[in-house]
């Protein structure tokens, strides 16, 4: 390989060593609220089959939902009013009749920490220290008032069901003064979707007007990760086009809309969704595939709350007849398994995309795929990245093979390159010619040892990103002491790993990069096992970069996932097997030995000099 081509690679590895540690260490701040910011004032709409327009909310404050449509605190204390319990084999919670609130909510096969008996808990009443949940209900038109329907400060009767649980949906009533009777059935599956059916009946004597709507709220800004290669926040599709926005973002709609311009309201023809994304936990709102509706996120900056809303076309209900709707609520675990049955079974489209494939999703799902597929045969998702690592890099062979060759011949060239090196001196254009008119005699290519690395990175990222963003990896356990593959080694060298008594420094500490784990170890080591295949580059600064390379690698994936730095562990494993087989069979013996020595006998010249 040329200098050219060297310094290429070289460039590219070191900038995206410093762009990673950058990330790491000098995370993008968390978006400022201002307190005294005012309340977005913009129409809340609905959209008619005539044209006509039905406001969301009621004009007061007081039914529990403000003017822009944002969840307050009803009068009555949610945590006080009578509730509906929720379980299931995977969750457990309530339904409060204040509002028919879905508002508590807690995953049963999650703990919160590996060796914690706290399971997680997903959605909280108003009056906890982050309230998130949802609320759905009627909007009034026509001359029905915030009065006439019910809000997210009624009082909801129970009509059937004393709990809500597999196969046991129940049924909540309401009656206004007007002769109009609302119900509320929810049900819920095996895992984590709610169905939700809401019907009006008219039982007065005039035709009256309304649109039915859902909202998901939370009540202050969320701590999140911070890392770049994740995403949480928004996660909105409209019709075909799959949006995400982080909590910043929802500000800024916010911001706009207080600038006088549309805020920020999309209309849904035929399928789509919005809800909030964590890192492995979603809520989202789900129309019925084929419905069109109005998909609406807002951010109240006075109140702090972001919302998302699904509003559906506005009805008429003439006396006495009734109407019904009936949406979703997916509110779990962002388990691919559940998603996808999901998408195919109920028909919800493209809700894998919920899932943060990334940039190279061509590259993450399949990667994802096989990778699931190999833990439901090994049952050991360590095990199964290692043969994932064998399954790429077969796949990848030919080009490793051609590579392998090519560095071979670069070998059986070596003495003539130093004899060109010799007679060129400092003339580097000379030596440039000269070089390659060596390899055209030769007909050796210099690049082709690049492309395998080239298609690695690509590779490389959306491993890290299925490692690091699918739940799947959450808490699964390798062997011995790797006992979470999605977090870092927890063994320390500075306890003689366990061996010593004190506790290493906790992860995200500047101490917790000298805290190196086996794995990191070994991945070092195998580093600089296999640039011990060839011999270090002539050049000075490229031999000193190439020489730092594994330790610089070593320290700075300490603290990555434990299931990535085994794949890489695996992966220059693999690649020192091939490459050493390679060489023997084209009669080179790769002098790995005698390139270590070579390199230690170097820097002792270079520390007596």
């Amino acid at each position: 390989m040329d200098d050219q081509n060297k310094n290429l690679i070289l460039a590219v590895v070191l900038s995206g060593i410093v762009l990673l540690t950058w990330t790491y260490f000098f995370p993008a701040p968390e978006p400022v609220i201002d307190p005294n910011a005012p309340t977005v004032q913009q129409s809340v709409a609905s959209q008619g089959a005539a044209g006509d327009t039905i406001a969301l909310a009621p004009p007061s404050t007081d039914a529990g939902i403000t003017t822009n449509g944002a969840v307050t605190q009803p009068a009555t204390t949610v945590s006080d009013a009578p509730r509906i319990d929720i379980e299931t084999d995977r969750v457990v919670g309530s339904i409060s009749l204040i509002g028919g609130r879905i508002d508590d909510l807690s995953l049963k096969d999650y703990k919160t920490e590996l060796d914690s008996d706290e399971i997680v808990t997903l959605l909280t009443p108003v009056g906890s220290d982050a309230p998130y949940y949802a609320v759905y209900g009627w909007a009034p038109g026509g001359d029905l008032t915030g009065a006439d329907v019910p809000s997210a400060n009624t009082e909801w009767s129970v009509e059937s069901g004393n709990a809500l649980g597999l196969d046991a949906p129940v049924t909540l009533v309401w009656e206004n003064d007007s002769g109009l009777v609302f119900r509320r059935t929810i049900s819920i599956d095996k895992d984590y979707l709610f169905t939700i059916t809401q019907s009006v009946e008219n039982k007065g004597a005039d035709a009256k007007r309304m649109a039915a709507y859902g909202i998901v709220a939370r009540h202050g800004t969320p701590e999140v990760s911070r890392y770049f290669v994740l995403h949480e926040g928004l996660v909105r599709l409209t019709d075909k086009t799959l949006e995400e926005a982080d909590y910043k973002d929802i500000a800024d709609y916010d911001m706009i809309a207080r600038e006088g311009a549309q805020a920020s309201v999309a209309q849904v023809e035929e399928n789509g969704w919005v809800g909030f994304t964590d890192k492995n936990w979603m809520t989202t709102l789900v129309p019925q595939p084929g419905q069109s509706f109005t998909s609406v996120v807002k951010y109240v900056a006075n109140s702090e709350i972001y919302q998302v809303e699904s509003r559906l076309p506005a009805q008429t209900i003439e006396p006495g007849a009734s109407v019904e709707n009936t949406t979703y609520l997916f509110a779990g675990a962002k388990e691919w398994e559940a998603i996808k049955r999901y998408q195919d079974e109920v028909g919800i489209y493209h809700f894998v995309d919920s899932i943060d494939w990334g940039w190279f999703f061509f590259f993450t799902k399949p990667i994802f795929r096989l990778l699931h597929a190999l833990n439901a045969i090994i049952g050991n998702m360590g095990w199964s990245i290692i043969v994932l690592t064998l399954i790429i890099k077969g796949i990848m062979f030919p080009l490793a093979y051609k590579s392998y060759v090519s560095m071979a011949r670069m070998k059986e060239l070596q003495p003539e390159m130093e004899k060109l090196k010799e007679e060129a001196g400092d003339d580097r254009e000379k030596m440039q010619r000269g070089m390659m008119d060596l390899y055209k005699k030769n007909k050796v290519n210099p690049a082709s040892g690049c492309l395998p690395l080239i298609l690695q990175i690509p590779v490389f990222f959306s491993l890290y990103k299925v490692i690091f963003v699918t739940i799947e990896l959450r808490h699964a356990p390798w062997l011995g002491w790797i006992r979470d593959l999605s977090a870092p080694d927890p063994s320390s060298i500075l306890n003689l790993f366990g061996l010593l008594s004190f506790a290493p420094p906790e992860p995200g500490s500047i101490f917790a990069i000298l805290s190196l784990g086996i794995l990191p170890i070994l991945l070092g080591i195998s580093m600089w096992l296999q640039q011990k295949l060839n011999p270090a580059p002539t050049d000075p600064s490229q031999k000193m970069i190439m020489a730092w390379m594994p330790w610089v690698f070593m320290f700075m994936l300490g603290s990555f996932a434990s299931g990535l730095v085994l794949y890489w562990i695996a992966n220059n494993t693999i690649t020192f097997t091939q490459q050493y087989l390679i060489m023997r069979s084209h009669g080179h013996k790769p002098e790995v030995l005698g390139n270590i020595l070579g390199s230690l006998r170097s820097k002792k010249k270079e520390d007596a000099s």
